[in-house]
Parts: structure tokens; sequence; C-alpha cells
């Protein structure tokens, strides 16, 4: 973590969709040092608890939307870098309400690369999901199409990929939908048992920042490679927790949800640049020219398959349930 400190020392950030999981992991990494802060989001509310929940002098808030350029772009102004959080992320709303999320995290996401080229912000990373690979839904499509955007840019403004799998703990995940459940003695609503999802605690993402702040090109692809786990393991891991059995009521797989999710396609795992720093294990893809050579040199038959939940590191409920307690999701 020291070096994330000193690549952002004496820097101002905005982070949009600050209020979320993302935005307070960051500030609070950051709390105490020499880094000026700027929350950028439409959540009032979010907004207030963060600021009596922190009391951070190098933090400030801004209300603003994705979609309203110039003020953007009046955030903007003085930012060395942006950390591009913000979209909507609900996934069966999404499949209800696409024009909403194509308007946020397309062209909302295209407005905050306008803007940050216009006032001469030095490096914005995007944060993307393993949604955005292979996807099936509204909101993987377009943080697909955001992931495009962000590739296709050059100029003077750097832009990076972040991309990671499920969050422990963040919103809309399935361990605080547990939790809930469970503190009020209803039976866990199971999708399917057998479904798997990458699983990580939203340190290992803030830990991944420096490396994208230090060293990340125009139009590259960071990936953290996160273990798996099986939502049947979820439950016995929260089971290992409570010292008791919990009942479960099977509901089905959900409107634009997959069996498996993928962190990177075959063409992707085939150019990855894959190592470990610390507890993160990460892959950069550097971007190609859309060139047909560049995607197909040498035997298509050798191609590597896509790195899936299926495939990972499959964590044992034991593993799992020391993950929610780094991720500081149970007492």
């Amino acid at each position: 973590m020291t070096r994330l400190f000193s690549a952002l020392r004496g820097k101002t950030v905005l982070v949009t969709g600050g209020t979320g999981s993302f935005g307070n992991a960051l500030i609070d990494s950051l709390e105490g040092h020499d880094v000026n802060v700027a929350v950028y989001s439409r959540d009032e509310k979010k907004q207030h608890e963060m600021y009596l929940g922190k009391k951070n002098p190098n933090v400030s808030y801004v209300i603003g939307d994705i979609r309203d350029r110039e003020k953007l772009a009046s955030a903007m102004r003085g930012c060395d870098l942006v950390f591009h959080a913000a979209a909507l992320k609900h996934v069966p709303v999404g499949e209800q309400f696409p024009e909403e999320v194509i308007a946020t995290n397309v062209l909302g996401t295209k407005n905050v690369l306008d803007m940050a080229e216009f006032v001469g912000v030095e490096k914005v990373i995007n944060i993307s999901t393993d949604k955005a690979v292979e996807p099936v839904n509204a909101y993987g499509m377009t943080k697909a199409l955001a992931e495009k955007l962000v590739t296709a840019r050059s100029g003077q403004t750097q832009f990076v990929n972040l991309r990671y799998g499920n969050v422990l703990g963040s919103r809309g995940s399935v361990v605080p939908l547990f939790l809930d459940q469970i503190s009020s003695a209803k039976p866990l609503t199971v999708t399917h048992e057998q479904m798997t999802r990458f699983l990580m605690p939203l340190a290992h993402a803030v830990l991944l920042v420096d490396k994208c702040v230090r060293d990340g090109a125009n139009g590259d692809l960071f990936v953290i490679r996160s273990p798996a786990a099986t939502v049947d393991t979820v439950i016995q891991a929260l089971e290992l927790h409570y010292g008791r059995s919990l009942t479960r009521k099977t509901i089905g797989i959900r409107p634009g949800e997959k069996m498996h999710e993928v962190l990177l396609t075959s063409e992707e795992e085939r150019r990855a640049q894959t190592q470990t720093e610390g507890m993160v294990t990460f892959s950069r893809i550097p971007r190609k020219e859309a060139h047909i050579n560049d995607f197909f040199e040498g035997d298509p038959a050798s191609m590597p398959p896509a790195f899936t939940s299926e495939i990972a590191q499959r964590m044992d409920a034991r593993a799992t349930l020391a993950l929610m307690h780094e991720a500081k999701l149970l007492a």
C-alpha cells in the first residue's frame, strides 16, 4: 500500500460514484496521506452519511450526475486522476429498463472520458466487471461498451480499464442478502447451488489501483484473477460461522444471470501478462490495434480457454469463511 500512497501523494483525484463500495474503500485507504479526493455522485444522502462517518478534511463532495457534461467538467478541473466507478449495476432492473442503463453506463462513461480529456486530467481508470465479458444482460453489455470506449481513446489523457469479479459485501451481492435473510429468520433464496462466482474483498481491487496509476498505459486492461466458490459453498461457510444448518429455498436462475462468470476471454487470456504482487494475482492485457493478424496469429486450436469461475481456483467453505472475515462482513 505504500507504493499506492506514493503514486498518489500530492494528487487530487475525483471518484465518480464515489459513495459506492469502491469510493469508500479508496478513501479509507488514503486517510492520513497527502491526497485530495472529490466524491462525485448524485446521492446526497450517502454523501452526507460519508461526511459524518469519515470526517476527513482531504475529502470534498460534489452532487452531480455523469449524464451532466458541464457539471463533470466543472468538478474535474484541477484533478490529476479520475476513478470512474459510477454505474447502474442492478441486473434485474437493467433488464427492465435497459435505456436507463445505456444512458448512464455507456453515454455517461463517454461524458466522463470527454470531459476528462477536455480539462486535461492525466489519467482515467474505469472500474469494470466480469459481467462485461461475454455479456448476457443489459448491465454487462453496457459495461462491455464502456470498456471499448476506454480502450479506443488516445491522446494526452491516459485511459485504463480495471476489471474484477464479485466483491464480497458490495451492493446487490449474495452475502449481504443471505445475512439479511438470516437475521430475519427467512430461508436463503438460492438460484442454483452449483452456480459459481468469483469472490474477493474490495481491498484487493484497491491494491491494484496502484499498478494502474503507476504503470497503466493508454488502452491497458488490468484484471484481478480471483478465486471462486459455488453458492452451496458460500452457504456452507455461513453455516460454519453460525454453527447450524440454514434453510434454503430454490428460486431458479433469474433473467440475465449466468451459471458461471467470465473474467477473461480466450483471446485476452492468450495475450495476458500475469503476475502476483502482494496478495493479488492479476493480468495486464495491452491494447492491440484492430488488425486481424493481431488477434489470430498462431494456431487457433492452441488457444487457451477463457478464464471462468468454473475453472478458477475453487475455495472450500473454510477458505470462503476466511475471506468473509477479511472483508469484515461477519462480527
